[in-house]
């Protein structure tokens, strides 16, 4: 039926190539679920990039819909948590890699995957979070978790201009910490600053290894959205009994330290995952969301597409030239 036609980002692959085409899909193309939701926004984040551009075989199976978060509004649910009319939001759990996701008017998933949207944000400034935002605020709860507080000392935010650090150093400073900001970017600087940032660090001051086994011991806290050799570094800068929530590999994936600033430090290193979160960790950050981000941040700091612009943003990301945040209106 006509009604139950929608527009959908489609990839395809031929020869190793991955290419996207917008097509008209019906409710009876959508995977099994037991929710379907009417897709409001979704978003673009650096696994999409990734995604959209055919890298890293995060998609095994074509055609795909991609986009691995979205909100809206259920229109049919067999799942006892959720009914129709109900608001809800989707990060992770693999959906726009191994499930179709949210680039697309409708999405059928499990109803275990998603949660109730925060009453304290609507559909766009969810996907405004999306996965990016969600994953800082795991990763301020696990700064505040280890006994980091405002009072600790500085904080320091790697890939400061992207996602998770944009999103990280509003919720921070919104919180009262004292933050500097690493980017390789000029033309970021008075950006990181408008969203927080006391101090903005070159890149490359922790782009190559120091030599040292451990240096000064300067950071209270930090979240790395990076890796590589940039991790390595933090490492060795962070003072006693610091932690680093770890949660990127923009810089790489390989980690070459030692294990003084551990075992004569404490240091800890706390791995940060956004996709497999139980729900009661979900809905523990999305609240805090609400209450520690400020809307008029994450509004300056958020760009809107059409479905017709996803790909050209995807290819963006990759070359990191987004800054902030990126949303898809698809109602």
């Amino acid at each position: 039926m006509a009604e139950n036609r929608f527009s959908a980002l489609v990839l395809t692959e031929a020869d190793g190539k991955v290419a996207g085409a917008i097509r008209d899909l019906t409710d009876a193309d959508l995977p099994d679920g037991d929710v379907t939701v009417r897709v409001a926004y979704s978003g673009v984040n650096y696994k999409d990039g990734l995604i959209l551009n055919g890298l890293g075989r995060l998609v095994r199976n074509y055609p795909h819909v991609p986009g691995i978060d979205f909100a809206g509004t259920v229109e049919e649910s067999h799942h006892a948590r959720y009914r129709e009319g109900d608001k809800v939001v989707l990060t992770g759990w693999r959906v726009g890699e191994a499930h179709w996701g949210g680039l697309a008017g409708k999405a059928r998933v499990s109803g275990d995957w998603l949660v109730p949207l925060p009453k304290r944000l609507d559909a766009r400034q969810a996907m405004a979070v999306g996965t990016a935002g969600f994953t800082s605020m795991l990763c301020v709860l696990a700064l505040e978790d280890h006994g980091v507080t405002p009072g600790s000392g500085k904080v320091i935010v790697t890939g400061a201009a992207g996602g998770v650090g944009s999103v990280a150093i509003a919720i921070l400073a919104k919180l009262g910490y004292e933050i500097a900001a690493v980017t390789g970017r000029a033309d970021t600087h008075d950006y990181l600053k408008s969203l927080g940032a006391a101090e903005i660090v070159g890149r490359e001051a922790l782009s190559e290894p120091s030599g040292k086994p451990m240096e000064s011991a300067v950071w209270a806290g930090a979240v790395d959205t990076v890796g590589g050799a940039t991790l390595a570094r933090l490492i060795g800068q962070m003072a006693y009994g610091a932690p680093i929530a770890a949660c990127g590999n923009a810089g790489g994936i390989k980690v070459e330290t030692n294990v003084l600033p551990f075992i004569l430090r404490g240091v800890k290193l706390l791995g940060v995952d956004s996709v497999m979160q139980p729900y009661e960790d979900r809905l523990r950050a999305w609240e805090r969301v609400g209450h520690d981000l400020s809307m008029d941040k994450l509004e300056a700091m958020t760009e809107e597409i059409g479905l017709d612009g996803a790909m050209e943003a995807a290819g963006r990301i990759l070359k990191g030239q987004v800054r902030g945040r990126t949303v898809v209106k698809l109602s």
